[in-house]
């Protein structure tokens, strides 16, 4: 009778054992199942994230560009009006001393002759010493 008793208080622990072993794997596989769908949605926030994050970018990109191309512009313009000052100012200045130039030959035409002569000869002498 005795061993009757241990196979049946054996028999209890046994299937003891095996419900315990049954809700074990069940707690575990719906712990691994709700950590699949939170990595699931974790992955999609990512793809989400990394979306607005590339539209950022391309937004930014743009705007760069048409900054640099601004800039340029900007810079071009400047650029031009500075030439135009300059030549402005070269022509009022080339008018000026054209202006003293005749001034200086009414004044004296002996003078103004010599002088064109004189600047002949150099230019004569400058252009053969070039042709050799």
């Amino acid at each position: 009778m005795e061993q009757s008793k241990v196979e049946a208080q054996a028999g209890k622990s046994a299937a003891s054992v095996v419900e315990t072993l049954n809700r074990t794997k069940d707690t575990l596989g719906g712990i691994a199942n709700d950590a699949m769908d939170a990595a699931a949605s974790d992955l999609e926030q990512l793809r989400a994230d990394l979306d607005g994050l590339r539209q950022t970018l391309a937004t930014f990109l743009a705007q760069a560009g048409e900054e640099a191309v601004r800039s340029a512009r900007d810079v071009s313009a400047s650029l031009a009006d500075a030439g135009s000052n300059l030549a402005a100012s070269a022509a009022e200045r080339g008018k000026g001393l054209a202006g003293e130039l005749e001034d200086a030959a009414r004044r004296n035409p002996l003078g103004a002759l010599a002088g064109a002569l004189v600047l002949g000869i150099v230019i004569g002498a400058w252009g053969r010493g070039r042709g050799r």
